[in-house]
């Protein structure tokens, strides 16, 4: 297969989905409406509600959403081969996943930029809302511990990664302040200012690694874990304009940069996929992913189909931001397709990889040797980045070899492999990282609206105890489990606890729907519900009798039978209110009363 194939195909599929699909759920569906008034406006603070140019906030919102999955995952997956992995991540994108993303977004803003818990609340009951708020507390802190993995194994010992990845920071808080007090609404200028100096950290970090400030910029990863925990802290703590949306919608500009990069090497280069369309492993029994392609792909590829976490992205940061409810179109569908290929550009670099040399890295070498294969150009990739490439599992590794591989077989970037391969391992750092403290700022808010209803007082948005109260003790739950935990404890509950979260989001979802009268609508997320419930409990039944209890992991088969428990509850009072409103004439008031 011709990878130039693939990136035509994934282009005109995902542009006619946004065109077609995205536009017709906008307009009959939802009716977005831009004359209503929207949260940032009616609560306007100058920390979490802010009115925001759309593009800024198309930026923050994609960068929040965009972390782990669409790198990771497709890399992964391409052990099913690239068919299966292709074919999930187009039809996924369009009809799930950035349906979930839209219609959340649309409910948090028709519900006063309020979280995914409250809107349970409103629409299924206090008790459920409850329900709700403790299983999405639950999920995002697994969540938030396994993103943390690949960022922690990305720049730990690595002087220059952690240089190039915190100089941003400083910029954005620049940027940040010019926008504020300097030169407010000049965002072209900013944008330029702010590109500049990053691209600046980018061009000093492999110079940075051979000075005097190299011990001090070299951490394990124990250390990493508890600077990532800080940076959280800081990015829900701080006023959102000063780091979280400079550093976000920044950052968005160099993943897109860096993928249209490569998309063009692609072009340029026109590298053959050599993964089959299809390989042995689909069966089950592959060196990387222990199950059969159903449930696993659906698990394994996750941002980049379809993932619970924009939920939280969606009911979080960005509904107190956006300016005009006509802009949820591009930012919830838009934002989710431009994902989509990003996933399909990452399982193309896997993909373009000697079949050989995909298994050669993503296997232990002990494993790697019972699949009785010869690596083809892994020695020689080895030797020109200067590190050894087998037995590096996770998937970052083939990603940043896969890049590589497509950059430096353009005329003239032969001699720049190792730049190339340690750029992109501090790519996918920075690209995960603006997930950690979108998260983390969301936590925030989800434990407020919790811990709120006990005592009043911790329920009060302007207080600066509550802020930085409730910032320390969501970075310390997940920073805690980061810090004394490992892949091999962690990750294994974030797929199913993601997907778990992305069922009960289109079960809250469906009940808006309902509610606002659009019935015959409704279908455009039951239908996905349903196939991501399936899918999702198949792969925790699977996990916990095929994995966890014959490998006496107690807790992990506990904490997913947690899940199921709360995944079958809110699905079954889902049901219960769709019954009750589904013929109700008061329905079609219903979108009026509960607009602000």
């Amino acid at each position: 297969m011709n990878s130039i194939v693939l990136v035509i195909i994934a282009a005109l599929v995902l542009t006619l989905g946004y065109r077609i699909y995205g536009a017709f759920i906008a307009a009959k569906v939802l009716a977005l409406d831009e004359s209503k008034e929207v949260p940032s406006k009616v609560h306007e603070d100058g920390r979490d509600y802010v009115p925001t140019n759309k593009w800024v906030l198309l930026g923050h919102h994609f960068a929040a959403i965009a972390g782990a999955g669409p790198l990771i995952g497709p890399v992964l997956a391409a052990q099913f081969g690239y068919l299966p992995g292709t074919l999930w991540i187009l039809i996924g994108g369009v009809v799930a996943g950035a349906v979930h993303d839209m219609i959340l977004l649309f409910a948090s803003v028709r519900h006063d930029g309020q979280s995914i818990a409250e809107i349970a609340k409103a629409n299924l009951g206090g008790r459920m809302g409850l329900v709700t708020s403790i299983a999405v507390i639950f999920i995002l802190i697994i969540t938030m511990a396994g993103l943390g993995i690949p960022v922690v194994n990305s720049l730990y010992n690595s002087p220059w990664g952690t240089f190039t990845v915190g100089f941003t920071i400083p910029v954005a808080m620049l940027i940040g302040l010019y926008l504020k007090f300097i030169r407010p609404g000049k965002i072209g200028e900013a944008t330029i200012i702010g590109m500049s100096l990053i691209l600046v950290g980018v061009i000093a970090g492999p110079y940075i690694q051979h000075t005097a400030l190299a011990p001090y910029l070299t951490f394990s990863a124990k250390q990493m874990s508890l600077i990532l925990a800080i940076y959280g802290f800081c990015a829900a703590a701080l006023p959102v304009w000063l780091l979280l949306l400079p550093r976000d919608y920044l950052s968005t500009y160099m993943k897109l940069g860096v993928i249209g990069g490569l998309a063009v090497g692609i072009i340029i280069v026109r590298p053959v996929v050599q993964m089959p369309a299809i390989t042995q492993f689909v069966h089950g029994g592959g060196p990387i992913i222990p199950g059969k392609v159903f449930p696993f792909l659906f698990i394994t590829i996750a941002c980049g189909a379809l993932s619970g976490f924009h939920a939280l992205i969606s009911s979080g940061t960005t509904p107190k931001l956006i300016a005009n409810e006509k802009d949820i179109l591009p930012i919830g569908y838009g934002s989710m397709v431009l994902e989509s290929f990003i996933a399909l550009m990452a399982l193309i670099a896997a993909t373009c990889l000697p079949t050989a040399d995909y298994f050669a890295i993503n296997s232990a070498p002990a494993v790697f040797a019972k699949l009785h294969m010869i690596p083809k150009e892994l020695p020689m990739l080895s030797q020109m980045v200067g590190e050894e490439l087998a037995g590096r599992p996770g998937g970052s590794v083939s990603l940043a070899v896969g890049m590589s591989y497509v950059f430096y077989k353009i005329p003239g970037f032969k001699g720049l492999m190792a730049y190339w391969y340690h750029f992109c391992i501090m790519f996918e750092a920075l690209f995960i990282l603006t997930t950690i403290d979108a998260g983390t700022r969301i936590g925030r808010y989800l434990l407020q609206d919790l811990f709120g209803q006990a005592y009043k007082p911790f329920a009060k948005k302007d207080s600066w105890f509550n802020i930085i109260f409730f910032s320390a003790l969501m970075s310390c739950t997940w920073g805690y489990l980061l810090y004394t935990g490992n892949i091999s404890t962690i990750w294994p509950l974030f797929g199913t606890a993601n997907q778990t979260l992305a069922t009960i989001a289109f079960a809250i979802g469906t009940t808006v729907i309902i509610r606002m009268g659009k019935q015959k609508y409704a279908l455009i997320t039951i239908i996905p519900m349903i196939f991501v419930a399936i899918t999702t409990l198949t792969a925790i039944l699977i996990n916990i009798f095929s994995n966890y209890l014959p490998h006496h992991q107690i807790l992990l088969a506990a904490l997913s039978s947690l899940l199921i428990i709360m995944l079958v509850v809110i699905v079954f009072e889902s049901v219960k209110v769709w019954k009750k409103y589904w013929n109700d004439s008061s329905n079609k008031d219903y979108a009026t009363k509960k607009a602000i």
